[in-house]
């Protein structure tokens, strides 16, 4: 006979575990109750057999937020989410020149997430590339990649004779700049908060350049600390204080405009100047405090060899229609207007101009180049300085819209340096409004190379969106010559990463195929046909798990055509739009997710993506929707949604669904919707508008009530044009009227909240100033209410992107493990 013995079984406020257990009616002042305490083991024996047993009061610790049914799920996903996450990706790229002419040297900067670090770990990798014939390379690896611990960022000098490594301070430590050449330290700087704070790293105020001869590099920080109000036991001190004074403190002083989403504690991104030889640090002086800088330059030298120019990138924070001293987020964010401005170099003091004696004093303010355009940037000169070529995001910063169709400029540089305010601007590139069918669609470039140019001095190489795919474009800027150099028959995603002399090293990728590393060149001198090559690389590798999984997928670009366009529609708007499907190789009778991006003036591409990628292997079809209004359609097309948002690009979306649907490619009845920021309020409207079309939904950071974020975001503007069209700017006000506050209200996704049943998922980060919790918050309380299933992870740390490691790598295992759920 089998002998029991129970462990003694705790009482809770007079219940034994396995009795039904309800919280006291009374607070106690006794220790904490536990209600739920570790399992209590039982132990059964016999002579024939024995097993364990447990009675516990919960079968498990359950984790907050997790159901006893789908912890087996939970595990099982993050599992093979970890093999997704451990993929790599290539950040950078540096080509150096040897003497020989057949071999260069390459560097390669990449990144994985560290989970339990929850940063990205940052390392480099080196290579040797020989060309035996103009058709064969050859990639000698380094046998190990070298981890960059504690650095900001890398720049190499314009020989690749030295480095430079930023290592940006933490709390108040000093910024440290090291330069690095012939394999050993040859310098390191500290510089203290009292001269500047972080650099910027940006890839936006980012600018950190080189001059020509490797002795000065000119970079954006953050300025240093305003003096604040210092107070004593006797009341306000009058002069001046030590930081280490115990009997007194500091206030607050008046409360500054930041840049909003990622910016915060960020004040004014300024400009200075290291002397590498004596380690000193100069402010540019002469910039007003209402212009904050970004993206400098060296000018070259003038022909006299005496004018030497920083070339910067400058916003004002007197930014809005109001002229007011309000900084709107600029944080993906390109109708925020800026110039080009020359500045001399605080090392140069006074010059003799050789060509006729006079002595001229170096300006002490900056020279304004672009006075006739509301918009210049990534300025780049010719390798032999005539020109200086820069993108302008016009038609955004004009019509309002936060992107647009990007057009490129160049400006004739003086020989003798002698700059004035008045220059002569010439179009390279225009703005393209209605494309016709495979032709380029315009510029949409979200940067340049250091150094873009080929051999012949005016051709860029540059990567740019055309429709759903990115692709690599050589620009001629004397001739304005546009050609696509990346595989006209692929519909893969490439973009650039260096120039190796007349060659391009890319990389390419799909949804369903991880990064590749691609070396492209001239077939002849004649043609302008390009050939590209595989490149054997050690470190973009996946699993045999991963690879595996999504061998068993295929995908495409479907073109949609526009279900009844109106009149009123311009012949860009009435062009058919674009989805990416994803198959999985059971078909149609796996769920669907139904894919939409933020904006909504973005674009997504047919690039690989770790998270979508791990969402294909659970076996889900996957349908992203370019709705109308995406970047690299023409800028027709874009504007057509402005004013129309919650119902034209919702009915692009069901109009893409309808169109799988009929073609037999996926099952009406299994359909799942997901989207972040603007996509996660095309979600929203879409389980209000079509209730009975999506089984299950997840949004991020989603915008579901415009009237409340109108006077929370850090981008008001957006609600008014978003919702009135490009004359939206004209209205924008911080007070927006009853009137304005009822059509935000009526053209958000919470006023069809009455309709709303599919289970939903929110994640939402606690710091997201573009679309603040508050947003998402208040949709999901309010579906609660109303009894449809509701779950709601908030990050405490996390802004609007929700892109720290375990931030990210939680979220979509969440997603994944919602969808199984309810996709059953």
């Amino acid at each position: 006979m089998a002998t029991v013995v129970f462990a003694a079984a705790p009482r809770l406020h007079g219940l034994r575990l396995g009795e039904r257990l309800f919280p006291p009616k009374f607070p106690t002042t006794s220790a904490p109750t536990r209600f739920f305490p570790k399992s209590i083991v039982c132990q059964i024996s016999s002579s024939s057999s024995a097993m364990q047993v447990s009675e516990v009061a919960s079968e498990k610790e359950i984790p907050l937020g997790m159901e006893p049914t789908m912890l087996d799920e939970y595990a099982s996903q993050a599992k093979l989410l970890q093999e997704f996450t451990k993929i790599p990706s290539v950040d950078k790229a540096w080509i150096f020149k040897s003497d020989s002419a057949n071999t260069s040297r390459a560097m390669f900067s990449m990144s994985q997430p560290n989970l339990l670090a929850n940063k990205r770990r940052k390392f480099v990798l080196s290579s040797h590339i020989s060309k035996p014939s103009k058709r064969t390379v050859d990639f000698q690896w380094s046998p190990f990649p070298t981890e960059m611990t504690g650095v900001s960022t890398i720049v190499p000098s314009p020989s690749g004779s030295k480095l430079l490594v930023v290592r940006n301070a933490e709390n108040d430590s000093p910024t440290k700049l090291e330069i690095w050449a012939l394999s050993q330290l040859e310098k390191e700087i500290h510089i203290p908060q009292s001269v500047h704070g972080t650099l910027y790293i940006d890839g936006w105020f980012e600018g950190i350049s080189w001059s020509h001869e490797e002795n000065l590099i000119a970079y954006v920080a953050e300025e240093p600390p305003l003096p604040r109000p210092v107070f004593n036991d006797l009341g306000y001190k009058k002069e001046g204080s030590s930081e280490k004074d115990c009997d007194s403190w500091k206030g607050q002083g008046d409360w500054e405009e930041e840049w909003g989403e990622t910016y915060s504690k960020k004040r004014n991104p300024s400009l200075f100047v290291v002397n590498i030889a004596s380690g000193e640090v100069r402010a540019v002086e002469g910039i007003s405090r209402t212009l904050s800088v970004g993206q400098v330059i060296w000018s070259p030298s003038s022909s006299n060899g005496c004018l030497n120019y920083l070339v910067f990138v400058g916003w004002s924070s007197e930014n809005n229609l109001q002229k007011t001293p309000r900084k709107l987020g600029i944080k993906y964010c390109y109708n925020r207007p800026c110039a080009l401005y020359a500045i001399c170099n605080p090392y140069q003091e006074q010059h003799v101009d050789t060509l006729d004696g006079n002595v001229v004093e170096n300006s002490a303010s900056p020279i304004k180049l672009t006075d006739d355009l509301s918009s210049a940037f990534f300025p780049r000169f010719s390798p032999d300085g005539k020109y200086l070529v820069f993108l302008s995001a016009k038609s955004s910063v004009d019509s309002g819209v936060h992107s647009a169709t990007n057009s490129l400029h160049k400006i004739e540089w003086p020989a003798d340096g002698l700059l004035q305010q008045c220059v002569n601007i010439t179009d390279v590139v225009p703005v393209v409004m209605c494309p016709e069918d495979s032709c380029f669609p315009g510029l949409y470039c979200s940067g340049f190379l250091s150094d873009p140019w080929l051999s012949d001095g005016s051709t860029m190489i540059l990567s740019s969106y055309w429709r759903s795919m990115q692709v690599i474009l050589s620009v001629n800027v004397l001739s304005c010559k546009v050609s696509r150099i990346s595989p006209q028959d692929s519909s893969y995603s490439w973009n650039i990463l260096a120039l190796d002399g007349d060659n391009v090293i890319a990389v390419s990728s799909s949804p369903i195929d991880p990064p590749k590393i691609k070396y492209g060149y001239h077939v002849s001198e004649q043609s302008s046909t390009w050939t590209w090559v595989d490149v054997s690389t050690p470190f973009l590798m996946s699993s045999n798990k991963v690879g595996s999984l999504l061998s068993e997928h295929k995908f495409s670009i479907l073109k949609i055509p526009v279900s009844n366009p109106s009149n009123d529609l311009s012949n860009g708007g009435k062009l058919p739009f674009e989805a990416i499907f994803i198959s999985s190789k059971d078909g149609a009778s796996n769920l669907t997710v139904t894919i939409l991006h933020g904006g909504p003036h973005s674009v997504s591409l047919t690039s690989y993506s770790k998270s979508l990628a791990f969402l294909s292997s659970l076996g889900y079809n996957l349908l992203i929707v370019n709705y109308r209004g995406s970047l690299g359609f023409g800028e027709e097309a874009l504007q057509s949604l402005p004013g129309k948002a919650g119902s034209q690009d919702v009915q692009d979306v069901l109009t893409a669904l309808d169109y799988v649907i009929d073609k037999g490619l996926v099952d009406a009845s299994k359909v799942a919707v997901l989207g972040g920021s603007h996509g996660g309020f095309l979600t929203t409207h879409l389980i209000g508008q079509a209730p009975d079309r999506f089984v299950v939904a997840a949004a991020r950071n989603p915008v579901c009530n415009i009237s409340l974020m109108v006077g929370t975001t850090d981008i008001p503007d957006w609600c008014y044009v978003e919702a009135c069209g490009t004359e939206g700017k004209n209205y924008f006000t911080e007070s927006p009227s009853a009137e304005y506050l009822t059509l935000f209200y009526e053209m958000s996704p919470i006023s069809h909240i009455s309709k709303v049943k599919t289970p939903i998922l929110f994640l939402m980060g606690a710091q997201d100033l573009r679309v603040p919790v508050s947003n998402g918050l208040q949709y999901a309380r309010t579906l609660r209410e109303r009894g449809v299933e509701v779950k709601v992870i908030v990050f405490p740390e996390d802004v609007h992107g929700i892109e720290r490691p375990q931030s990210d790598f939680e979220s979509f295992l969440n997603i994944g493990v919602w969808f199984k759920k309810h996709c059953k």
